[in-house]
Formats: structure tokens, C-alpha cells, sequence
């Protein structure tokens, strides 16, 4: 039983980079505010309430994508 112990060869194990909580919550938080923000004009900038005023670029630039993913928007 040893002599076929001695045939398997170890594994090495698989580097992991360091990452500190601190690296891990900004991480998180610029992962968090990119969805929100994603979020609000895919799925909540209408033009009539948006942050721009009553522009509607940013409402027809992703107007098929707002349908596509399910969000009404007429």
C-alpha cells in the first residue's frame, strides 16, 4: 500500500490573493452604488421625475433595454 502511496504526486495548493475587510467593503460599496445607479436609469428615469429635469436622452438611450429586462415605461 505505500508503493502506490508513492506514486500519487501532492497538489499544490492555489494562491489567494490578500484581501482585508476594508479592501472587501469598498469592494462592496462601489459594486453596491454601481447597481443603484443601474438600476435607477434602467428602471426608474422616466424623464418627468428625473434627476436631469425633464430630459428624456438618458429614458430613449435605454428605452429597449428598460423592456427587455421587464420594466414598463408607457
Amino acid at each position: 500500500m505505500s508503493a502506490s502511496l508513492a506514486a500519487v504526486k501532492p497538489t499544490r495548493a492555489l494562491a489567494l490573493p490578500a484581501a482585508s475587510t476594508a479592501s472587501a467593503a469598498l469592494w462592496l460599496t462601489a459594486t453596491v452604488l454601481l447597481a443603484a445607479l443601474a438600476y435607477y436609469f434602467l428602471g426608474y428615469d422616466q424623464g418627468a421625475v428625473s434627476v436631469f429635469g425633464s430630459d428624456t436622452h438618458v429614458h430613449e438611450f435605454v428605452h429597449d433595454a428598460r423592456h427587455f429586462l421587464g420594466f414598463p415605461c408607457h
